[in-house]
């Protein structure tokens, strides 16, 4: 992983809408995502400023091995606004 990048406790992910035409590489093999293909946008903790682009294959890869913890796998949800006005009874 890129330097600093894999210090995320986790990550935000979507698909990435490839409308510029920019050559990017990949933080997870460090391989260059060729300008307007299909991949995914990778945010540590949800910071939008250090957002890194990745293969969709890097990402399942590295998901698959436990490598890119999403925020519902390392913080537990927090209790619906329904479940939290039916506890206060």
């Amino acid at each position: 992983m890129a330097r600093g990048f894999g210090d995320a406790r986790w990550y935000e992910l979507r698909p990435a809408a490839n409308r510029k035409p920019a050559t990017y590489r990949c933080p997870l093999c460090g391989e260059h995502l060729p300008a307007l293909s299909a991949h995914m946008l990778l945010f540590p903790e949800g910071d939008r400023e250090r957002r890194r682009h990745a293969h969709t294959d890097c990402v399942l890869r590295a998901r698959r091995a436990g490598r890119l913890p999403l925020r519902e796998d390392v913080e537990p949800r927090r209790p619906s606004l329904l479940a939290r006005l039916l506890r206060r009874r």
